[in-house]
Parts: structure tokens; C-alpha cells; sequence
């Protein structure tokens, strides 16, 4: 079953893909799968994207336990004991004690289908 292209999600998909976003991630906003979105990039003549050569880190204040204050986000990057262990520092959602994107990460929606197994 392929993706239901209206012209709306082909206006997101190429403002997404202008974005720079990866495939991965525009899927997951429009809902499909990145191979999905390869298809329809290559199908509608997209300009190809290059990888950058050299990832450049991205400089960010590292957030320490005691730096960590109420609305931001508590997600912790590295292993506890280990040299450069810090929390993301984000803005977190509210009533969350994460971001946007590590709430994403950790809570999983549950379907009205789990549980139910499909007979092979």
C-alpha cells in the first residue's frame, strides 16, 4: 500500500526535503516510511543532497546536574561517571520532564492493536 500523495504532503515533502531534513525524519512527519520518500524525491526530480564531508559538532552548553532547573529538559547524554555525562537542557514539554524530541524517544504510544497477534 503506497502513500496517498496529495498535493498538500507533496508541498511538505519538498519543503521538508529543502529543509534538509534526513528521509528518516520527513517520513516520520508525513507518516510514511523514508523509502517512501525516496521514491516520490527521485519520482518528482528533487535536487540530490550531497553529505557533508565533515560533520561539524554542534556546539551546546553543557547542561551538569547542577545546572539543571525546572523546564528543562533531564535527558542524559553520555554514562553517569564517564567525562562528559551532561542532561540535553532543552526546553522540555510541559508536565514532561523531556524536549520535544527525547519525549518522542521515551514514550511509545500504544496501539489499539498491541497484543493481538495475526495467525501466519
Amino acid at each position: 500500500m503506497g502513500a496517498d500523495w496529495t498535493p498538500e504532503r507533496v508541498a511538505a515533502l519538498i519543503a521538508l526535503w529543502h529543509e534538509e531534513h534526513s528521509t528518516s525524519e520527513i517520513g516520520r512527519r508525513l507518516g510514511i516510511t523514508k523509502n517512501a520518500v525516496i521514491g516520490k524525491v527521485h519520482r518528482i526530480g528533487l535536487p540530490k543532497r550531497r553529505p557533508s564531508t565533515v560533520a561539524e559538532p554542534e556546539v551546546a552548553e553543557v547542561i551538569k546536574l547542577d545546572a539543571l532547573r525546572p523546564g528543562m529538559c533531564s535527558w542524559p547524554i553520555g554514562n553517569p561517571g564517564e567525562e562528559g555525562f551532561h542532561f540535553c537542557g532543552d526546553d522540555s514539554l510541559e508536565g514532561k520532564p523531556y524536549c520535544a524530541k527525547h519525549c518522542a524517544i521515551a514514550y511509545v504510544k500504544v496501539s489499539k492493536d498491541r497484543g493481538r497477534t495475526s495467525a501466519a
